[in-house]
């Protein structure tokens, strides 16, 4: 069973790096260092070819701790984001 992909809009420093994410209109401030990894893609799991002028397969994941708002003592919530390759949007991967 597919999971639904959740889309959220992140906010990054110039180097790349996730600083805040938007899920459900709420803002969550990463509040340690993001975790960063390359992951080979299942493409053909979601399309029967590969996309056009997609010379690259690898995906951009992301591993945040972050805090709902500016309150210090707020719970961390660990994310793991995908930057989507074709469009440069992000991805919100379900937790196990």
């Amino acid at each position: 069973m597919k999971s639904m992909v959740e889309h959220v809009l992140v906010r990054t420093a110039p180097s790349g790096e996730p600083l805040v994410v938007e899920r459900a209109g709420r803002e969550w401030l990463v509040a340690e260092g993001p975790l960063r990894w390359f992951e080979r893609t299942n493409w053909w799991e979601q399309q029967r070819r590969m996309p056009r002028g997609q010379g690259r397969i690898d995906v951009e994941v992301w591993r945040v701790q972050a805090r709902l708002g500016r309150n210090p003592r707020s719970d961390l919530a660990t994310m793991d984001l995908e930057r989507d390759p074709t469009g440069g949007g992000w991805r919100l991967r379900p937790t196990a």
